[in-house]
């Protein structure tokens, strides 16, 4: 399909124009994203927002609470907070409730205006109950569906699946995969059966899936590969969403998954083993190179109607691959050397173990023992107990990070590598989706200097005392080790003295 690419003028913003959009999970990590690149960067008429009532918050408020995140800062700067306010529409509803709890007055106007919907909804927990992770991820996928056919001037649906929903593929390829079971069947058990019935039999239901999340992004997917027949699809599969490169500003997240909850514990000093492939890698997508390759899918889908290409990795290890023990030990780095977090427990050290024997030994006397000692110290002291509490939950996640640290995939992307090909330079610019210019070390240095202010909340005032405190842990650190090491060693050569000189006399 030829296209013009030489006149230098942005395609995707103004393709946009006049139409109206749906997201749903638009309050969660990528929605956020893909909501602030709409606003900031095309010409979008309208945003229907499907939001349910959280924590006695009303979706209006959650949106408004939305705006106030540092995210939206820029595009508030830009065009107004009531300009935004005006083009957002919440629409009350659940994606986990029949027929999606929206109101027959809310499902009429989407059916009337809507010409692309966003379906980001999912329960991200690997470890969430499987009949919570069905209704959302599987039969929330349906139902969002099912409005679709109704949309009368529907032009797309995008479907947010993972790149990690077909693990029995070591090498996925842009294309359908069967489920793992019937979609359809596996809805209705889970809607007939009791919650304590189905989480009995979740591992039998599961088999040689890991987690839940995958099996039910996996039939979630299927019943958007079944609509294909019916309704417009593009389905992207984007890997282990990370904090933004650039856009709008550096570092920017929301959550401690994935890398970020990593480097945030080791920097805390928390973290000292880890049972992992030191060797291995993950595949990691930054947020805003995300959400610019849908806008630029949808470009390709919609404006340039190139209907054959409707399934996009995005992924990044063809072209940046970094291994677990390299994100670590650059983590630690940083923390230690740039950017120290506060009121860290020790000074970052320890490292990845090969066996599961010399982890859960290592844990044993890095993370219980020192658990339990400051724990009991903080009871005398009158403080409430924490890094026990801690640790559990670092145990907890490890079970589940275990398994994808221990294994390796790949994955074909020459869709994105195509879309590449049909941006012309400004659009590159606006839409980046490819990783010129990425720097691995300014990325992590900017990831923690996120965690720091998005998600820990320490100020960049306090950083001169963090490395205080970090020159401090350091001295302990040296100072424990070498009064552990010369008891070990004194004690090992008193022993060896009496049984070898001791006994001749």
């Amino acid at each position: 399909m030829d296209v013009d690419i030489n006149d230098g003028k942005d395609r995707i913003g103004p393709m946009y124009r006049d139409r109206h959009v749906l997201i749903t999970g638009g309050t969660g990590f990528m929605g956020k994203a893909l909501i602030e690149k709409l606003l900031r960067c095309t010409e979008v008429a309208k945003i229907y927002l499907l939001v349910r009532t959280k924590k006695g918050k009303s979706p209006k408020a959650r949106l408004e609470d939305m705006f106030s995140n540092p995210l939206f800062a820029q595009v508030i700067e830009l065009r107004g907070l009531n300009t935004l306010l005006a083009q957002c529409v919440v629409i009350p509803g659940d994606v986990t409730e029949p027929e999606l709890g929206i109101s027959a007055e809310d499902r009429k106007r989407i059916v009337e205006n809507v010409s692309i919907i966003y379906h980001c909804a999912a329960t991200i927990r690997f470890d969430e109950a499987l009949k919570k992770a069905v209704l959302l991820n599987t039969r929330g996928t349906k139902l969002m569906v099912e409005l679709a056919k109704q949309c009368k001037k529907l032009e797309m649906f995008g479907h947010v699946s993972t790149s990690y929903c077909h693990l029995n593929e070591k090498l996925l390829m842009e294309k359908p995969y069967p489920p793992p079971a019937d979609p359809h069947k596996v809805i209705k058990a889970v809607e007939w059966l009791e919650d304590d019935i189905v989480d009995g039999i979740t591992k039998k239901i599961l088999g040689e899936c890991p987690n839940t999340y995958a099996y039910t992004k996996a039939l979630g997917e299927a019943v958007v590969v079944e609509a294909m027949k019916d309704i417009p699809v593009v389905i992207f599969r984007p890997s282990i969403v990370v904090p933004t490169w650039r856009e709008p500003i550096s570092g920017w997240t929301d959550n401690i998954n994935g890398p970020v909850g990593l480097l945030i514990g080791a920097g805390k000093g928390v973290i000292r083993s880890m049972y992992c492939n030191s060797t291995g890698y993950g595949d990691y997508l930054p947020v805003d190179f995300g959400v610019s390759a849908i806008c630029v899918g949808t470009w390709n889908f919609i404006g340039r109607k190139d209907f054959a290409r409707n399934i996009f990795h995005l992924v990044s290890s063809q072209e940046i691959r970094i291994s677990w023990e390299g994100i670590i030990d650059l983590g630690k780095s940083i923390v230690a050397e740039k950017v120290p977090l506060n009121g860290v427990f020790w000074y970052p050290g320890g490292n990845m173990k090969k066996y599961r024997w010399q982890h859960n030994l290592a844990a044993l006397f890095f993370h219980w023992v020192p658990a339990v000692l400051i724990d009991c110290l903080l009871y005398v002291l009158g403080y409430k107990p924490v890094l026990c509490r801690v640790h559990r939950r670092i145990a907890n996640g490890f079970e589940v990070f275990e398994y994808y640290a221990n294994n390796q995939w790949d994955f074909d992307n020459a869709g994105i590598n195509h879309l590449r090909d049909q941006i012309n330079e400004e659009e590159k610019v606006k839409f980046k989706i490819d990783a010129g210019g990425v720097e691995i070390n300014e990325y992590f240095e900017n990831c923690i200097w996120g965690a720091r202010r998005f998600i820990l909340k320490e100020s960049d005032e306090s950083v001169p005392a963090a490395k205080r405190h970090m020159r401090v842990m350091w001295c302990v650190d040296k100072i424990c080790k070498t009064i552990i090491y010369g008891a070990f060693f004194y004690y090992f050569g008193m022993w060896l003295y009496n049984k070898v000189f001791a006994g001749a006399v």
